[in-house]
């Protein structure tokens, strides 16, 4: 089962130095059938103006991954982590029992992001940050683990989820497969370009919501740029 989430479909807001599309319900967008899917919980496509962002806030008890796709964002926690993460990489904080944090751009021009939410396997625990380079070159034609809660993803930044989040960048004509085990969900967004995921079309940006579906096999119609969710 493969359903396409076209982009103009999506819920979103625009506030101006923040505008936002929305997956999956979330603040001011609710939809009853898009609650989550999965341990997969949020996935908002975001576009924040330069020098604008999102003030210190708090958030416990969920795993959150940030994907950036143009520009840089800057972040501050009271744990005292701080760090920028540029276009391609990636940064995961587990909020575990409690982490207030602030996500700025800082950069002369708009930022773009992927910020994605998976529940965590278990409540509470020490909240961590950390971010990590990835090479587009190195994800060339397959399908990397950017971040994980298996321990053979060793090369992945550690999240408390029973999922993974991974990459990959496809020249047009090429094919990536991915082997989805029993029960999974999974969703692909490409960060550009269209692609065909097991013969169904998916555009930039676009969602592809799938589950029953044992083996992925992706090919893309342009150069595209692919963010994977294997979640349970």
């Amino acid at each position: 089962m493969i359903e396409r989430r076209s982009f103009d479909g999506l819920g979103g807001a625009d506030h101006g130095w923040l505008k936002a599309k929305h997956h999956f319900s979330f603040a001011d967008y609710r939809d009853p059938k898009r609650m989550g899917w999965g341990a997969l919980r949020v996935w908002n496509d975001d576009e924040i103006a330069s020098h604008e962002g999102f003030p210190p806030h708090p958030h416990a008890d969920m795993e959150i991954i940030t994907y950036v796709r143009e520009g840089a964002i800057t972040h501050q926690d009271n744990l005292g982590n701080s760090g920028r993460t540029t276009a391609g990489d990636v940064q995961i904080m587990s909020a575990g029992s409690g982490i207030r944090h602030a996500e700025y751009n800082l950069e002369p021009g708009a930022t773009r992001i992927f910020q994605i939410w998976i529940l965590p396997t278990r409540q509470g625990g020490q909240p961590s940050w950390g971010a990590k380079p990835f090479p587009k070159g190195d994800r060339s034609g397959q399908f990397v683990s950017l971040a994980s809660g298996f321990a053979e993803d060793a090369e992945a930044l550690p999240i408390r989820a029973d999922a993974r989040v991974l990459g990959a960048t496809l020249k047009t004509g090429e094919t990536a497969e991915y082997a989805l085990g029993e029960g999974r969900h999974a969703y692909l967004v490409p960060a550009q370009g269209a692609v065909e995921v097991n013969g169904v079309r998916i555009g930039a940006r676009d969602g592809a919501a799938i589950r029953d579906e044992a083996m992925l096999s992706v090919r893309a119609l342009e150069d595209a740029e692919l963010v994977l969710v294997d979640a349970a």
